[in-house]
């Protein structure tokens, strides 16, 4: 599985994945605020991506309903 990792200069990083079933998932972290989306493609307009705001707090309870080990960033 691929997974694209785009910079959103002045906002932060977004990392999205295509499903088998051709659908786009991906979550935009932001530089500022710890605020991380969870965007989805609308099935009904393919240029259209549906945004879901979580707080850090729910970022990680997501990630860990998922499966997925908590990323923590560290200082350069």
């Amino acid at each position: 599985m691929i997974i694209e990792r785009t910079t959103l200069p002045g906002i932060g990083v977004r990392h999205t994945l295509t499903t088998e079933e051709g659908r786009r998932i991906g979550v935009i972290d932001y530089q500022v605020g710890g605020r991380r989306d969870v965007v989805h493609d609308d099935p009904d307009d393919p240029d259209r991506m549906v945004t879901l705001t979580l707080t850090p707090d729910e970022a990680s309870a997501l990630a860990n309903l998922l499966g997925f080990p908590e990323l923590v960033a560290v200082p350069a």
